[in-house]
Order: structure tokens, then C-alpha cells, then sequence
């Protein structure tokens, strides 16, 4: 028998199909991330179907089970605690291992906060990347920003409310003005879609006083650095209009600058040395 991959909703519980309800009610299992969230949406629907914790803390061992029960002819439907499975979620593991052994596996497609708050959001739709969450340290979350500067597409990411903030700024940091979105409570009560560039965000959440829900961030797409051309030929002019423009510090804007010119921070560095350097040695 198959594994289902049932997509559930993300806040609001009309948010599901016909055929998700179907399979949930037919099948042997249903694999829950936590299974006293999932019992609220299963009691709406009146769905009485034996169900198991399969989550990030026991999946290695949780997994060989699922699939012996799978190999014996039961059924089993998946789903996370909301949205679609695998996206941020677990599940992974299973289905591979089901791929691996030629057990079939029907996705049954439904809701997703990112395709949510992508079509939301206002920004360039035809081309995203979705980056899941950001690491909680903020040097290893500027690293990783950094990576993904330059994707010709719109970027989206999962955050947590006691990091939107620190986020927020370390985005600013990296990224400078871009546009950006945030979309908060999908499909529930208090849904609420922000929008403007990064610094505009990063001073609205910085004056709430308080900060609840969970959020999906989107950042306009980075673009092919420009050739060198277009820059001016002094890397100290260069930075000191990156200041001026973005009003970001001095070691932020070299960093840019060095993006831009598709050069490293560090010899970026060393150039706008050398080029002081001239200078002072010009001087009588």
C-alpha cells in the first residue's frame, strides 16, 4: 500500500481538501508530527484513524517501522503539524527510503505558507527560492545571507518571533534597501502582510512592542553582479557612495561593494588600503 503525503492547513482549518480528507479517514496510520496537534484537526473532520509521533527527534528509528508496516500491505498518510510535509518538516528519510524500496508515494497537494505568502507578497513571482530558516547565530546567518545574495530570485524563508528582529538586522547588514515582505498568521485571525524595504521593516518591528506569530519572509531577488565598468575606478569612491546611498557603516558597505564587484570582503580590503596608501604617499 501507499504513503500519502496529505498537505493539512496552515491556520485555518476549511483550508483542506476533499480528497485529503478522504484519504486520512481510508488510511491504516496516520504518521503525525505531534499528535495532539494533529487530533484537533482530525476530531473537526471526525476522522478515527490510529495515529503515531513521526517528527526530527525520532524519525531514524521511527522510520524502518513505518516502512514495515507499509511493505505489509497497510496504508499510511503523512502530514506535519501544518502546511506540506518535507517543506521545513520531516519526512524526508521516509520517503526516500519508500523511493528506494518501490513503495508508491501520492502526494496530496494542499497548503503551503510559502506559496501563500509568495503570491501575497507583491513581489516577482516567476522565479523563487525558498531557503527555509536561517541558523539562530548571527554570524553564521550573515554567512548564509551572503550566500544567497545573488540568487536571480525572490527568497523566502521561514522565521521564528523571537528572531525576526535579529534577522531583520543582519538582512539590512548584508542585503542594504532591497524590497521585502513579510506575511505573519497565514489564514488566520490575525493575518497581516507587510511590505517595504528591509531598513523600513527592521524600524517598524523595532517600535512593536510586542511580537507574536510565526512568520514567512520574502527579499527581491539579487541580481548578476554589474561589470566593472559601471563602477567607479576608485574602490574609496566606490564605498564612499555605498555609504552615502544605503547609510549602512562603513565595514557593511565594503562588504557590499565587494558583492558588487564580485571580489572577496578580504581583497576588497586590501585594495582600499593599497589605494589610501597612494594617497598618503602623494602627500607633500
Amino acid at each position: 500500500m501507499p504513503l500519502y503525503i496529505v498537505a493539512t492547513p496552515i491556520g485555518n482549518l476549511e483550508d483542506i481538501s476533499f480528497r485529503a480528507v478522504r484519504v486520512l479517514k481510508e488510511a491504516d496510520l496516520i504518521a503525525c508530527e505531534d499528535t495532539r496537534h494533529t487530533a484537533k484537526l482530525l476530531t473537526h473532520y471526525g476522522i478515527r484513524v490510529p495515529r503515531e509521533s513521526y517528527h526530527e527527534f525520532n524519525e531514524e528509528t521511527r522510520t524502518p517501522q513505518l516502512i514495515q508496516m507499509l511493505r505489509e500491505g497497510k496504508s499510511i498518510a503523512l502530514v506535519s503539524d501544518s502546511g506540506t510535509p518535507l517543506v521545513s518538516d520531516p519526512g524526508y528519510r521516509l520517503v526516500s527510503r519508500c523511493r528506494e524500496e518501490g513503495i508508491p508515494v501520492i502526494p496530496i497537494p494542499g497548503p503551503s505558507a510559502v506559496i501563500a505568502a509568495l503570491v501575497g507578497s507583491g513581489l516577482p513571482s516567476d522565479s523563487f527560492f525558498f531557503a527555509g530558516f536561517l541558523p539562530a547565530r548571527s554570524s553564521l546567518r550573515k554567512n548564509r545571507i551572503e550566500q544567497l545574495a545573488n540568487i536571480p530570485a525572490t527568497l523566502i524563508f521561514f522565521e521564528a518571533p523571537h528572531r525576526i528582529l535579529p534577522c531583520l538586522e543582519d538582512m539590512t547588514a548584508v542585503l542594504g534597501p532591497r524590497k521585502a515582505g513579510i506575511a505573519r498568521e497565514l489564514t488566520k485571525i490575525h493575518e497581516e502582510f507587510l511590505t517595504g524595504t528591509l531598513p523600513e521593516l527592521l524600524e517598524l518591528f523595532q517600535n512593536r512592542p510586542k511580537i507574536q506569530g510565526e512568520f514567512t519572509l520574502l527579499v527581491e531577488r539579487g541580481e548578476d553582479s554589474p561589470v566593472a565598468a559601471n563602477f567607479p575606478a576608485s574602490l574609496k569612491q566606490h564605498l564612499e557612495e555605498e555609504m552615502k546611498r544605503t547609510g549602512l557603516p562603513r565595514n557593511e558597505s565594503l562588504k557590499s561593494v565587494a558583492q558588487q564587484r564580485g571580489i572577496s570582503r578580504k581583497q576588497a580590503y586590501n585594495e582600499l588600503n593599497d589605494e589610501l596608501r597612494i594617497t598618503n604617499d602623494d602627500i607633500p
